[in-house]
C-alpha cells in the first residue's frame, strides 16, 4: 500500500518537525531564564500547541530536559572532534591545543548551554543513563590523545607516583581508560580535563573579573593550556 506508507512518511516528517521546533523553544528559553525556568506550558505556548499536546513528544519536563542535555554535549562533542581531526595524529601538542580552544569556543557561542550541562544542577533533576555516552565525547578525545603520548614513549617529566588511597580513588578512571594507563598518567588526564573544564567555566560564570583584562582572556587560557600540556609531557 504505497499510499499509507507515504501518509506514514509524512506524519513521521512532522513529528521530527515539531519535535525540533520543541527544542529550539527550549533553548530560546533556556537563554532567557535558566534551566530551572524551563516550563512545558511556555514552550507549548511558543510553538502553537495547547500545553497537553507536548507530552506526546516529551512526556515531562525532565524528559525534554534530558534531550537539551543530550542535544548540548553532542553539539560540543561534534565541534571539539571536528577541530582535532583537523591536525595530524602525530602532532599531539597540536591536538591538545585544538581541543581545548574548541571546548572554550563552543563554550562563549553557546553559554546557556554550556551553562545546562557544566552549570549548577537543575533542582529535582536526575540526568538518566542516556546523557553518559554523549557526555564523553570530550572525555574519550583526551583519552585517545593520553594512550597516543604513552605509545610515543613514556616523557621523561617529573612526578611522585600515585599509592595507595589515591590510586584506589582513581579505579573507576583507569578502567575507563583501559588497564595499560597507569595511576599517575589517569590523574594527569584528570587534571588536563578538569583545568580546561574548569578555566572555561570560571571565565564564562564571571569568576575572572578583575584576574584577567577581559579582552586578553584568550591569549590568558592559550598560555595556560600550554602548561598543561607540560604536565602531559608535551611541551
Amino acid at each position: 500500500m504505497p499510499n499509507a506508507g507515504r501518509a506514514q512518511g509524512v506524519r513521521e516528517r512532522a513529528r521530527a518537525q515539531m519535535r525540533t521546533e520543541i527544542l529550539d523553544a527550549a533553548r530560546e528559553q533556556l537563554a532567557e531564564q535558566g534551566a530551572g525556568g524551563l516550563s512545558l506550558r511556555a514552550v507549548a505556548r511558543e510553538v502553537g500547541l495547547v500545553s497537553s499536546a507536548v507530552y506526546r513528544y516529551f512526556d515531562s519536563r525532565d524528559a525534554l530536559l534530558t534531550a537539551l542535555i543530550v542535544d548540548a554535549y553532542d553539539a560540543l562533542g561534534r565541534t571539539v572532534e571536528a577541530a582535532e581531526a583537523q591536525v595530524p595524529r602525530a602532532d599531539l601538542l597540536g591536538r591538545w591545543r585544538a581541543t581545548a580552544w574548541a571546548v572554550r569556543s563552543w563554550a562563549l557561542e553557546q553559554p546557556h548551554l554550556y551553562a545546562l550541562v557544566y552549570g549548577s544542577p537543575v533542582p529535582g533533576y536526575a540526568a538518566p543513563q542516556d546523557t553518559i555516552g554523549p557526555a564523553t565525547r570530550v572525555t574519550r578525545l583526551l583519552v585517545a590523545l593520553l594512550h597516543d603520548i604513552l605509545d610515543a614513549g613514556p616523557p621523561q617529566v617529573a612526578d611522585v607516583p600515585v599509592t595507595g588511597p589515591a590510586a584506589e580513588g582513581l579505579a573507576p578512571l583507569v578502567e575507563f581508560m583501559g588497564p595499560d594507563v597507569p595511576p599517575d598518567w589517569a590523574l594527569r588526564g584528570l587534571m588536563a580535563w578538569t583545568y580546561v573544564f574548569g578555566a572555561v567555566s570560571l571565565e564564562l560564570f564571571g569568576q575572572r573579573v578583575g584576574a584577567v583584562v577581559p579582552e586578553l582572556r584568550g591569549e590568558v587560557y592559550r598560555w595556560e593550556t600550554d602548561r598543561v600540556a607540560a604536565w602531559l609531557g608535551l611541551v
